[in-house]
């Protein structure tokens, strides 16, 4: 029986050091179960990383597209990411085309993954196998210094753990209890999710995509992604069994791993 088609699928504008690390966790995936291709947007600022993910060793083969000419800067720095409306959209329409090159060229799934995201190597065997059309990854992020680690999955609106028209004690207990429950191994029915997802060939034909919703005030092309699908009658799920790491900075490389 020939072997279902895998693209992983990221939109690359990265440091030289994090991008490092995540082309060798792509590297080191067990794909054994998939015949596999690789497309990247090489939409980095860095000439050194640029070079990193043309010379990159990965398990298939490999399809690199020159991300097109910047109207605005994407910056990072030690407190967060910061994004606009140009660049939110930039990066839906890359994603689009990689869900368009998917599912025009007939791939069983489609990974799409950050470039700031380290996997454990039993991922996507794991994910294939608990046969869902849209699952994503744990991970947890301090999205400002000196928070909490937050989740990649939320249940309501923009980034809601609870339900919002709970009174602040219910809510806060339900959150709690949401977040605790996502430290346990298993695979949990959410409302939002993004960054580290598998999506089946069915959601991939039905037309799930990143694209603006107009009569939605919700911000960020996962939002857009998870309202669609949700709307076009999809599930969406998060594992938890083999939680990914998010170097969200780069003072969050393990330090280990940088000597």
């Amino acid at each position: 029986m020939d072997k279902p088609r895998l693209l992983i699928g990221s939109c690359i504008c990265q440091t030289p050091l994090i991008l490092e690390r995540f082309l060798n966790s792509l590297g080191n995936l067990d794909l054994s179960g998939f015949e596999t291709t690789f497309m990247f947007y090489d939409d980095n600022q860095n000439s050194a990383s640029a070079l990193l993910l043309y010379e990159a060793a990965l398990p298939g083969d490999v399809k690199i597209i020159s991300g097109q000419a910047k109207d605005a800067q994407y910056y990072v720095d030690e407190t967060t990411h910061y994004w606009n409306d140009t660049l939110v959209l930039r990066v839906a329409s890359m994603k689009n085309e990689i869900i368009s090159y998917a599912a025009e060229n007939g791939f069983d799934y489609l990974f799409l993954i950050d470039s700031d995201i380290l996997v454990d190597k039993n991922l996507l065997m794991h994910l294939k196998e608990q046969n869902k059309d849209i699952l994503s990854e744990i991970f947890w992020t301090v999205w400002q210094p000196g928070t909490l680690p937050m989740p990649n999955a939320w249940l309501f609106d923009m980034y809601e753990m609870a339900h919002p028209r709970l009174d602040d004690e219910t809510k806060w207990a339900k959150t709690v209890e949401f977040m605790e429950g996502l430290k346990v191994p298993g695979v949990y029915e959410v409302g939002g999710l993004g960054a580290c997802t598998l999506i089946s060939a069915k959601a991939l034909k039905a037309g799930v995509n990143f694209s603006p919703l107009k009569n939605v005030s919700f911000w960020g092309e996962d939002r857009w992604f998870c309202v669609r699908a949700a709307a076009m009658g999809f599930e969406l799920f998060v594992d938890t069994f083999y939680p990914a790491t998010h170097l969200y900075r780069e003072s969050d490389i393990p330090k280990q791993a940088s000597e």
